[in-house]
């Protein structure tokens, strides 16, 4: 059986559009089946979208980017930063490539493939919501990973509902970098925020 996180989807493709407001912008997406929240902006994502740190003339990572959702609001919002979005379903890259174009982003690339695999930069923020229902291993594994992908005093930030496994990702990030905070709380999510 395939998940959002399964490298190829068995559901039928299905492809739709849907419109949304983030930051005071209208965006479109498209997309379809086997994807991650393929109806609607899901409330993590929107909560990170409303709450994440991003300078301009920087370097981030969408970091399992499903649709393309964050990275594009960062390419849209920050036109001198460079977006790299990753995500090991190969639909939802091809989705995150056709919601490029559609809004018009040309800041950004969107790149298959498992983990940290397809990434060969340093970033100045990588920002995650991470694949809860794949188990704390992978989540775990993904934190510790992001350190090394990471340029001093670059930060990782990541949305989890706090009571369902957010606060041990946040242990988790205290633990690889010695420090972590809160950005935001809203709606039993919180955004944790730690910089290497």
């Amino acid at each position: 059986m395939s998940h959002y996180y399964s490298e190829y989807q068995e559901s039928r493709l299905n492809i739709k559009k849907f419109k949304v407001i983030i930051k005071d912008i209208a965006f479109e997406f498209h997309t379809a089946g086997g994807v991650f929240s393929k109806n609607k902006l899901d409330k993590g994502t929107q909560i990170l979208a409303d709450n994440m740190i991003i300078n301009e003339n920087n370097i981030a990572l969408d970091f399992g980017c499903g649709i393309g959702i964050l990275g594009i609001v960062i390419a849209k919002c920050y036109p001198n930063t460079r977006v790299i979005m990753t995500d090991i379903n190969k639909r939802a890259v091809e989705l995150a490539r056709r919601n490029i174009k559609l809004n018009s982003i040309e800041n950004a690339e969107a790149r298959q493939g498992n983990l940290f695999e397809p990434i060969r930069e340093k970033f100045n923020t990588i920002i995650i919501n991470p694949p809860m229902k794949a188990g704390y291993k992978i989540c775990f594994k993904i934190i510790e990973e992001s350190k090394d992908f990471l340029l001093k005093g670059g930060t990782l930030q990541l949305v989890a509902l706090h009571n369902k496994g957010g606060k041990k990702l946040s242990e988790k990030m205290r633990e690889i970098f010695s420090n972590v905070k809160e950005l935001s709380k809203k709606s039993g999510y919180r955004v944790y925020v730690s910089e290497n």
